[in-house]
């Protein structure tokens, strides 16, 4: 488990900054001009809402329609208080805190029903309601505010619940539990609120590893692009495992299996969009494999291993996450360790291979998980020991990121942009 530093979001001294900006007159750059007066704009809703006695920063949501919303899951056993709420400014590339909800106990990872209205998080615990396991949640979003309130709460079916996500017609759930090696299964309602489980799998093995492999580790549950298969990155067994999904009675059946060299655990996958390629990050080795994946078959075919740190790196490592730009041009990844790095490759859209084409700092420490904004102009990373979240520009020619700037959240897990 990672330690977790946590620093209070405070933003009343940058309202007041972005304040003087627009009352001095002198000449800035456009991106400073459209931050300024996107702060300006929420410190006099703030100071709105102070006079009339609210305690709520929601109502900021209606000021900014072209804003996006991006979602912050965390760990709770420091200062954070559940999932944050941030808008973010799609021309300058601002964020803005606007509220946070409770959401249980280290809400660390989300997933977001394709209908904008719910959300689901995993409850990365080791016992949930006095029994041995952790636990799932699912959100109503209020369609004004964006906001999150509680509909109800599964047991996750194992511990540690770490990942989870959502088939494409919105009426299932899948949920990875790293301490115990299981998946689970769950139907969702038409209120969005989570039926009883009705499906756990249990992985078994162990990997070369004795303190990281001592067993089965379940990490990701990601769907295939034609909804027909969920394949499952175990980083205790160095697997991942395809499953064909039984969408009429909520059912995983065991279809195939990908081993990696011992010793690599593989922690997440992701999908590039012309759905032929899959690239998967291994957290102890920090490599990054690209598959070419068959539709028909469910299977995967490998094309290539390559590092995801310079040839001259030696310090700790530790791979987090992995993302395939919309456009399929680039493949980043998250460093951990002493690194605390994005890497950037090139893929080619024909072979799906990958060229590293740099790294840079993620002007943080630990950065866990990471998300690109629907329009592919913006990443933003989680910077989980530091507290914060990191901003960039993406130049959409060469992949290349430029930092913008940083916001603090406590602990800081997961990202997710909702979708437009």
């Amino acid at each position: 488990m990672w330690k977790h530093e946590a620093q209070p979001h405070i933003f009343q001294a940058d309202l007041r900054e972005g304040m003087e900006e627009i009352k001095s007159g002198v000449e800035f750059s456009r991106r400073d001009f459209l931050k300024s007066a996107f702060l300006a704009g929420a410190g006099w809703l703030l100071n709105s809402c102070s006079a009339s006695g609210s305690q709520s920063q929601e109502r900021m949501i209606s000021l900014a329609p072209s804003s996006q919303r991006l979602y912050v899951g965390t760990y709770t056993n420091g200062n954070a208080e559940g999932v944050y709420l941030y808008h973010h400014d799609p021309a300058s590339g601002t964020l803005l805190q606007v509220s946070q909800s409770p959401a249980g106990a280290n809400p660390s990872f989300l997933a977001l029903h394709p209908n904008g209205r719910y959300a689901y998080a995993v409850n990365e615990l080791a016992e949930f309601q006095g029994k041995p396991g952790g636990a799932v949640s699912a959100l109503a979003m209020d369609s004004e505010t964006g906001s999150l309130s509680l509909l109800n709460q599964r047991p996750s079916g194992g511990t540690y619940p770490c990942h989870l996500a959502i088939d494409r017609t919105g009426r299932w759930l899948f949920v990875a539990n790293y301490g115990s090696g299981t998946l689970a299964v769950y139907p969702i309602e038409s209120s969005g609120s989570l039926g009883a489980a009705t499906d756990v799998i249990q992985h078994h093995g162990s990997g070369l590893d004795p303190v990281r492999q001592d067993g089965p580790h379940a990490h990701a549950v990601n769907v295939s692009p034609d909804n027909r298969f969920l394949l499952a990155c175990d980083l205790g067994i160095d697997k991942v495992l395809v499953y064909r999904m039984d969408l009429e009675n909520g059912k995983l059946i065991s279809h195939a299996e990908t081993g990696f060299p011992p010793g690599s655990g593989p922690r997440h996958l992701d999908f590039h969009p012309n759905g032929t390629f899959v690239y998967v990050i291994s957290e102890l080795k920090t490599t990054l494999t690209a598959f070419r994946y068959d539709s028909e078959a469910g299977g995967l075919d490998e094309l290539q291993t390559i590092s995801t740190l310079p040839e001259d790196y030696s310090g700790e490592q530790s791979g987090a996450e992995v993302l395939v730009h919309p456009s399929g041009k680039f493949v980043y990844c998250s460093n951990r360790g002493q690194s605390n790095s994005l890497a950037i490759f090139a893929a080619d859209e024909s072979t799906g291979r990958l060229t590293l084409v740099g790294t840079t700092s993620t002007h943080g420490r630990t950065p866990r998980n990471f998300a690109i904004d629907p329009n592919g102009r913006f990443l933003v990373t989680a910077n989980q020991d530091s507290g914060t979240l990191a901003s960039f520009s993406v130049n959409t020619q060469t992949g290349d990121l430029g930092f913008l700037e940083t916001a603090n959240v406590p602990s800081p897990a997961c990202l997710k942009f909702a979708p437009g």
